[in-house]
């Protein structure tokens, strides 16, 4: 025990509730002092993510001073600006939750290494995943590289119990200085993309919380069926929440196994869910080239286009391909910084198939433009979808962006939601689209609804000759 302070260092675990890190800074027996430090990490997040963080941080902010604490918002190297904030306040430790981006861990290992020179305790903690990568291994030994047996593997693991939020958080005599929030400017790059998207964000602990508890009461029955329909609200979309740690995973997954336990049909399937966005994170973690190459290797040499500037490939970003269902989710993206589930398989497949453009061109744009972005989870979606990634099934799988819609929903109402051009009266949704792009894009709801841009039987056709050439 320690009348010292500890630092609290807030990353993308910005809840009290079920926060190891913070339980841990209180059981030190000292002052708490919250700090988040804006690093390259945060410089380099795409505009939305960075906004959207933006949105968190101030929610947070004001959950701490309710509670008569304080979030300490400083800018600069983080190993720099902790160094500053131990010589102002005397803190004698600082705790953290792992994070398992390979730039995080090289920098999470270096500023430990760091603390124990300066003689401060360092301790970092579980929080971000169900369970820690280099935990779950096959019976060969190694970590699973197919989602399935992985699944069987943890599904009926003990998750340990969700933390309560403290009470109380033990205040300095004095605080350091912070920056102010708006200062940062979070959401420059945004411009005006983030009034429209603002209305769409459901922002902090307590809208998560509340999100939750709609899709446990009101949704998971049918959620294995609906999750796949477009139209319908018909997923928890937490995936905002989870990106910020505004909830945690093992908060939804004994939720999950509630639902569970009380017969809810879709319950099983969300909680498969969940492990589908923790096999992202270990595979990042035990593979991080998934990030920026082919996961298999003996794709390298697939003649995919990186031409980001084609003129198809700018089609594609406008939602102007002339296929309702890509350009239905592109819109739906530019408006609520989110895309369904269903439809991001879409896109990805019409970009890496269709127009034989690489993934890495669509995994770029996703991670400028969704603010429930996740490094691990995009980069798997993308190259699962490509063909290049973690998946059994073979490349020639190519969803018909047609069929798919009329699968999925059948009267179309996913198109008429988002696309204004062509109807009469069309949506508020669909009008938001034109004030969220940028007026350097100059369209206009008047402007005539696009032919496609590509005939989706040669292109899967191109596709198809393509694989067979790497093949033979």
């Amino acid at each position: 025990m320690t009348t010292a302070p500890t630092l609290l260092w807030l990353r993308r675990d910005l809840r009290l509730s079920d926060n190891a890190a913070l339980c841990g800074a209180i059981a030190a027996g000292g002052p708490v002092i919250p700090v988040f430090i804006h690093d390259d990490s945060v410089a380099t997040l795409g505009a939305a993510a960075r906004w959207r963080l933006g949105l968190s941080l101030a929610d947070l902010g004001a959950r701490l001073r309710a509670m008569g604490s304080r979030l300490i918002l400083r800018r600069g190297a983080a190993e720099q600006v902790l160094e500053t904030l131990i010589e102002e306040t005397g803190a004698g430790a600082v705790h953290w939750t792992r994070l398992y981006e390979p730039q995080a861990i090289v920098r999470d290992k270096r500023i430990k290494t760091r603390l124990k020179e300066l003689d401060v305790h360092a301790e970092s903690h579980a929080g971000h995943v169900l369970f820690e990568p280099w935990t779950v291994e096959t019976k060969s030994g190694g970590f699973y590289r197919v989602y399935s047996p992985m699944w069987r593997a943890v599904k009926d693991r003990e998750v340990p119990d969700a933390l309560p939020a403290p009470g109380k958080i033990p205040a300095p005599e004095s605080w350091p200085q912070s920056d102010a929030l708006e200062a940062w400017q979070l959401g420059q790059a945004m411009q005006r993309g983030a009034e429209v998207c603002a209305a769409h964000q459901t922002v902090g602990e307590e809208a998560a919380q509340g999100r939750l508890g709609w899709f446990m009461g009101q949704a998971v029955e049918d959620y294995k069926d609906a999750r796949d329909r477009p139209a319908v609200r018909g997923t928890s979309g937490l995936s905002e929440n989870l990106t910020y740690g505004e909830i945690s995973a093992r908060q939804c997954w004994h939720a999950g196994q509630r639902a569970m336990a009380r017969g809810a049909a879709g319950a099983e399937h969300w909680l498969k869910e969940l492990v589908w966005r923790e096999f992202a994170t270990h595979l990042m973690y035990h593979t991080p080239h998934i990030l920026t190459d082919c996961w298999r290797e003996e794709w390298d040499n697939f003649p995919w286009s990186e031409d980001a500037g084609h003129p198809h490939v700018t089609a594609w970003k406008q939602g102007r391909t002339g296929v309702p269902f890509v350009d239905a989710a592109m819109r739906q993206m530019y408006v609520t910084g989110t895309m369904h589930n269903r439809a991001r398989m879409i896109v990805a497949s019409y970009l890496t198939k269709h127009l034989m453009v690489h993934w890495r061109v669509g995994q770029a744009w996703f991670d400028d433009c969704l603010t429930d972005w996740d490094a691990a989870s995009n980069a798997m979606g993308w190259q699962w979808t490509a063909g290049s990634g973690p998946d059994a099934a073979p490349y020639f799988r190519i969803f018909n962006p047609v069929t798919q819609l009329d699968k999925f929903d059948p009267e179309h109402a996913y198109p008429r939601a988002w696309i204004a051009e062509g109807q009469r009266r069309p949506p508020e949704t669909a009008l938001s689209y034109f004030e969220a792009i940028p007026k350097s894009w100059g369209l206009s709801p008047d402007d005539a609804y696009p032919a496609q841009i590509v005939d989706l039987s040669e292109g899967r056709e191109r596709a198809l000759a393509a694989y067979q050439a790497r093949e033979s």
